[in-house]
């Protein structure tokens, strides 16, 4: 019988995108600590030893963009003038004006419209303690076990990718991993064989480990399968805020929205609905209402109410989807204010979502939390 796969992916902080959207949410912490009415749609390219800053920001705040951005870079890891791409020498520009004033005329805080159109997913399921699919999961510790590696050697950079397939039954049930891929940039002295032998022993076996794996059972492991990987991030590849769309979200197990998150404070709600369909994904997954769930929610640009609320879970619910949307509407204020208060968004909160990942990371995550999920069961009367 054909193996049921699903392959999800994942990059480090060090990936030149994710160089750029971690500039980007810096840029919005740091006006958000200043002034929490901030508006900020910020985009960031990086390529070598270049950064130009882009967007639209009305704020009070007084902020020196550039140096956000240099401290963002080195933060990541990137200070080593050899490698094209560091810290201290990068020229960084900056294109930043206000908002439209058009814009604001629906999304101020007397209208609190929606910052613009659009549709956001929120998923969750049981195949993790977190409650993310297990193949993006999986993808992310394995990124996050890198960051920390890169961290405590100099023999490592920030830039990799990790990529993992998860083996269903046809129940949808996890088997087992079935193919681990990593990636990762690294100096010209760390000899491969040492480099893929560091990576299997202290990532990729720890992270089964944790999951409940053994690094044995998997039936194929590459690490650095085209050799050297010393030329990357930014000087190998050009980033870009918001190309990362499917690995800041669920690894495409779950939908995703037409846009990206980072950059953008919580009035734009490609941000902020975004984490509110995730909430209540989870909370009703949490509230044992259903095994697998997707929600949508969908704004038209200066209106409050969502125009479409709607669950989907895949025939795991054991009441209705339409009741579920019913119990959310009940329980959620879904208009972009109600979501900001619910999920106290107006904060310098960000920057660690580009960075470690923006779902299945409870740190200073709100809208990771279950604490509607005994009154959607009440609610329920199950």
């Amino acid at each position: 019988m054909e193996k049921r796969l699903f392959t999800s992916e994942c990059v480090t902080n060090g990936h030149p995108d994710k160089v750029a959207d971690s500039i980007s949410d810096a840029i919005l912490d740091a006006c958000l600590a200043q002034d929490p009415g901030s508006r900020v749609a910020c985009e960031t390219m990086v390529t070598t030893n270049f950064c130009i800053i882009c967007g639209e920001i009305t704020t009070k705040a007084v902020v020196d963009y550039k140096e956000v951005a240099r401290e963002a870079i080195r933060k990541i890891g990137y200070v080593y003038p050899g490698d094209g791409f560091d810290a201290d020498s990068v020229e960084i520009q900056c294109r930043i004006h206000t908002q439209s004033a058009d814009i604001a005329l629906g999304t101020n805080d007397e209208v609190g419209g929606a910052g613009d159109q659009g549709m956001m997913f929120g998923g969750a399921c049981t195949q993790t303690p977190e409650l993310m699919p297990l193949p993006v999961a999986l993808s992310r510790a394995l990124c996050n076990r890198l960051t920390e590696c890169v961290h405590s050697t100099d023999l490592l950079r920030p830039d990799g990718k990790t990529q993992v397939t998860v083996e269903y039954d046809e129940e949808g049930k996890v088997v087992g991993v079935d193919t681990v891929v990593v990636s990762i940039m690294h100096s010209a002295d760390f000899e491969m064989a040492e480099l893929r032998k560091y990576i299997r022993e202290g990532v990729i076996a720890p992270v089964l480990k944790n999951y409940g794996f053994d690094i044995a059972d998997v039936a194929h492991i590459h690490i650095n399968p085209t050799g050297n990987f010393v030329i990357g991030g930014p000087n190998g590849d050009t980033g870009l805020t918001g190309r990362k769309i499917i690995v800041d979200t669920y690894g495409g197990y779950f939908s995703h929205g037409g846009g990206a998150v980072s950059g953008k404070d919580p009035t734009k709600v490609d941000r902020s609905a975004a984490y509110m369909a995730r909430y209540m994904a989870k909370n009703l997954v949490a509230a044992g209402l259903a095994t697998q769930v997707q929600v949508q929610l969908a704004y038209a640009i200066g209106v409050a109410q969502p125009v479409s609320v709607r669950v989907d879970s895949y025939g795991t619910g054991i009441i209705s989807d339409e009741k579920m949307t019913e119990l959310l509407r009940k329980t959620c204020d879904l208009t972009p204010g109600g979501i900001i208060r619910k999920l106290d968004l107006r904060r310098p909160i960000y920057a660690s979502t580009a960075a470690i990942g923006h779902f299945g990371v409870e740190e200073n995550r709100p809208w990771e939390q279950t604490d509607i999920a005994g009154e959607l069961k009440r609610l329920a009367e199950i």
